[in-house]
């Protein structure tokens, strides 16, 4: 018989998790003395041991150990929990790809600018979001104001009118690139609480979930560009493409003072 410490040194665990094991009944001592409370093992319990730790390494529980030992699990399941382990080992690979190759965007995009972006892009997936929206063609873009400013009245006056609430700030779905100057399409889009009848200028409809590089602009839109200039060139940079309208969401606008004006650009995006 072995005692718990030099059993602990053979299998390089700890005492705590031994005990443990015992307390569970994944691996219970051979004997436990009686006056002192020493638990005792054998050699013989190696091989039982060794198995628990391959197994957990694959990412088993200790539970679902516990079943493929007593045989309590058929060849069957045990082979599904392989693949499903598989698949989460696959998924976490693809992961850490996708972080090393936007570790590398950075260094590279540091080393030729010798300095941190101005612009912090963060990859996220959006939540699906019920809209009330008001679709308008923008001749110039120094008119942007005076045609977006009438279709988020129209938005506004139509929701108060059916008793609907917004639940979030207002933003723009731009369905052509920044460099786009002229006849622009614009959605002015609001966040409602619950469905209601479409009019003839605002169209309800739900916003599906999505995938998008996004970056926050602090201030006014003198120096916008320049955030979505970022934008894109994080997306080249990490190897996706733009696949859709873009949004500006107008988190918050002092028009008195827009130095501590915000706004979330989003790009939605996909793998190249």
């Amino acid at each position: 018989m072995i005692r718990i410490g030099v059993f602990a040194r053979l299998s390089q665990l700890s005492i705590p998790t031994l005990h443990h094991y015992d307390e569970i009944g994944l691996l219970k001592p051979i004997n436990v003395d009686s006056a002192n409370g020493y638990r005792y093992y054998s050699v013989s319990q190696l091989p039982r041991l060794n198995r628990i730790l391959a197994l957990k390494d694959l990412g088993f529980s200790l539970e679902q150990i516990e079943q493929v030992l007593e045989g309590d699990l058929p060849v069957e399941e045990l082979r599904g929990m392989l693949k499903l382990k598989r698949a989460e080992v696959e998924r976490e690979m693809a992961e850490a790809q996708a972080r090393f190759a936007r570790i590398e965007a950075r260094l590279k995009q540091i080393e030729m600018e010798n300095a941190m972006p101005a612009y912090e892009v963060v990859l996220k997936t959006t939540s699906p979001m019920l809209i009330a929206s008001c679709t308008v063609t923008i001749p110039t873009n120094d008119q942007v104001p005076q045609y977006l400013g009438e279709a988020y009245s129209n938005v506004y006056d139509t929701i108060k009118a059916q008793g609907v609430k917004d639940t979030g700030p207002c933003f723009a779905l731009w369905h052509q690139g920044p460099e786009i100057l002229a006849n622009e399409v614009a959605e002015a889009a609001v966040p409602i609480e619950r469905t209601m009848p479409s009019t003839d200028k605002v169209k309800v409809y739900e916003l599906p979930s999505t995938q998008v590089a996004a970056t926050v602009h602090q201030g006014d839109f003198e120096n916008f560009t320049q955030a979505h200039t970022a934008l894109l060139q994080w997306t080249e940079a990490n190897g996706y493409k733009v696949v859709g309208p873009y949004r500006e969401i107008y988190i918050h606008h002092n028009h008195e003072g827009m130095n501590d004006s915000a706004t979330e650009i989003q790009y939605p995006v996909e793998k190249i």
